[in-house]
């Protein structure tokens, strides 16, 4: 086996026969979080300044020393390299861990927790807590867009008419740049200042913005280089203009489908508090959908990074 295994050389079998063991597993995380050397997470001492040292056990020391601890000489603490992460604090073994953030990263249409249970072989609650600690780390995910960048919206959750569904759906805004990443977005409604905040969170000025006609967009996009949108309510889906682009959202559509497939398909019920981190998830896997599984699951691990998330009972 070799020492470093490249990313686009991982895959479930792999994790399974390679990683199964806790140490290997932790070994991993450590050549992924840090490919040019262990970084403290207290000071951000890359050992550059002051050494980073991995502290071994001594024969017949009485005081032990766990596996993958390391001491900084900058700051004067140990840490190790689930320090800061999502995986602090937790006492499911780091092989489990890694077999969860390669099956939730490339998942298409997501993987409930019943699922994840079953097959890491750990209880209901622990799965459902480890899937939203790791879409709450997916929403470290935040770019600015640029280009040519589609806005839609869409409802998610409970049937309803036109007049009622507001009540039992939550608003999911999709910002798509074109052949590009995206952010998703749940909103409390759709309203021209809601719909404003996000487009100056997640869209460059310079973009050329293209909607339908919803009744939100016009104001707040006048500060934008352009906007283009499409006539829904005339058939119109997509639009070539005299300049030889492209209107349309047909980007937004394809994100939406995904998200309501996972909702129909896998979870079958999702609550306004858990949306924004389902959301999170699929804009994930959308930003990396050209890469292998491995190379997302590697992806994955940066954003592990300053992603507590700490578990709430219901009163």
């Amino acid at each position: 086996m070799k020492e470093k295994l490249a990313p686009e050389e991982i895959n479930l079998a792999v994790l399974a026969s390679q990683y199964s063991d806790n140490d290997k597993a932790r070994e991993l995380i450590e050549q992924l979080r840090w490919p040019n050397g262990a970084i403290c997470p207290h000071c951000k001492n890359d050992g550059q300044a002051k050494t980073i040292s991995k502290l071994e056990p001594k024969a017949g020391s009485k005081s032990a020393v766990r596996k993958g601890v390391y001491f900084c000489g900058a700051c004067r603490k140990q840490f190790t390299v689930t320090v800061g992460t999502v995986f602090e604090g937790s006492h499911i073994p780091m092989s489990k861990w890694v077999m969860a953030v390669f099956l939730i990263s490339s998942s298409k249409k997501g993987m409930s927790s019943h699922q994840l249970h079953r097959m890491l072989g750990i209880t209901y609650k622990t799965a459902w807590f480890m899937a939203h600690r790791l879409r709450f780390a997916f929403g470290n995910d935040k770019r600015v867009l640029t280009g040519t960048v589609e806005v839609d919206e869409t409802f998610v959750g409970g049937k309803g008419t036109l007049r009622t569904r507001y009540k039992k759906q939550t608003p999911v805004m999709a910002l798509v740049q074109r052949d590009g990443a995206m952010q998703a977005r749940v909103i409390a409604s759709i309203t021209a200042k809601n719909v404003g905040k996000h487009l100056h969170e997640c869209v460059s000025k310079d973009a050329i913005v293209n909607t339908d006609e919803h009744r939100a967009y016009p104001v707040p996009l006048k500060q934008w280089k352009k906007h283009d949108k499409v006539i829904h309510s005339k058939y119109e889906y997509w639009r070539r203009n005299p300049d030889g682009s492209v209107a349309g959202i047909n980007f937004c559509e394809s994100f939406f489908s995904l998200l309501k497939r996972g909702v129909f398909g896998a979870w079958h019920c999702v609550s306004r508090e858990h949306l924004q981190k389902y959301a999170h998830e699929f804009q994930f896997r959308w930003n990396h959908r050209k890469m292998t599984d491995g190379e997302r699951f590697a992806s994955a691990i940066p954003f592990m990074e300053s992603a507590r998330l700490y578990y709430r009972k219901p009163a």
